[in-house]
């Protein structure tokens, strides 16, 4: 598989304050990759360089082949490949979302169809409607129709769900599988790891401008290898304990009493409790 994001040695500062502190990170064509991270870890800085629209200190950078810091016609033509769903927007309230999206199609060199976008989007019954009157689940989504109507090679998605409802979520995650596989490579930042874990094939953890770990959801932290948590009720109490290999203290249990174990759970670290574990319980 091609790389598509290739990054070496990136730094940025803000004075005395370190946003990225030397972080390397490669994604691969047709990736979903999800960066993960406290507020103040360096996410929207790390996003915002790959993306064209803040300058680095030092590092290498490639994105689709090119460095994001080119100017003039270059940059004009690598951003005919992109799309970029911002974490706020400042839409053309004023517009109709038909209006907005069928504008914006215009921008671009091999735009998907605009009425196309509009379903995909989940904006249909909306589509006469002005942005300004629409919900903000809704105006999020007008900001999802506007970052693939371009019909991007590599798409930049930050915090893509906010505001969304449980269903709106989901309804996205499947347009977002609809989009990897047409091959498209996505970069997501995403407080919710639900959604993190529903969507990526890696995942990295950035806290104080350093990448922890670059792995998978299901092995981040050693998550596939952790002790299984099991609880049981036993003369009145519950009783518990941590084991590798589950099954046989269950077999244990079901022997000892004779078939149904009371209140028997069995539970592993999911990808949060591993996340909140890597970031040292700081806020995500």
């Amino acid at each position: 598989m091609s790389t598509v994001i290739e990054v070496n040695g990136l730094r940025k500062s803000y004075g005395d304050l370190i946003a990225l502190d030397g972080i390397d990170l490669s994604i691969s064509a047709g990736e979903v990759f999800a960066l993960l991270g406290p507020n103040g870890a360096g996410k929207s800085t790390a996003v915002e360089i790959l993306e064209g629209f803040r300058s680095r200190d030092s590092g290498q950078v490639q994105v689709l082949g090119v460095d994001p810091s080119v100017r003039g016609e270059q940059a004009r033509i690598w951003r005919d490949r992109i799309g970029i769903v911002l974490q706020s927007s400042n839409d053309a309230g004023d517009l109709t979302v038909g209006e907005s999206i069928r504008h914006f199609a215009r921008y671009y060199s091999d735009a998907r169809d605009p009425e196309e976008v509009i379903d995909a989007v989940g904006l249909r019954e909306k589509v006469d409607s002005l942005i300004r009157t629409l919900s903000g689940g809704q105006r999020r989504r007008v900001d999802v129709a506007l970052g693939i109507i371009g019909n991007p090679e590599l798409l930049f998605l930050d915090e893509p769900t906010t505001g969304f409802d449980p269903k709106a979520r989901r309804d996205f995650w499947a347009l977002i599988r609809q989009l990897k596989d047409e091959g498209r490579t996505i970069l997501l930042t995403t407080h919710y790891l639900d959604e993190a874990e529903a969507l990526a094939d890696r995942l990295a953890v950035i806290n104080k401008g350093k990448i922890i770990e670059v792995a998978t959801p299901s092995t981040l932290g050693g998550r596939a290898t952790s002790l299984a948590h099991i609880s049981w009720r036993e003369d009145g109490v519950v009783k518990t304990e941590r084991a590798p290999e589950p099954t046989a203290l269950i077999l244990e249990l079901s022997a000892r009493f004779g078939g149904e174990i009371p209140e028997l759970v069995v539970k592993r670290s999911t990808l949060e409790d591993i996340y909140l574990e890597m970031i040292g319980g700081e806020d995500a």
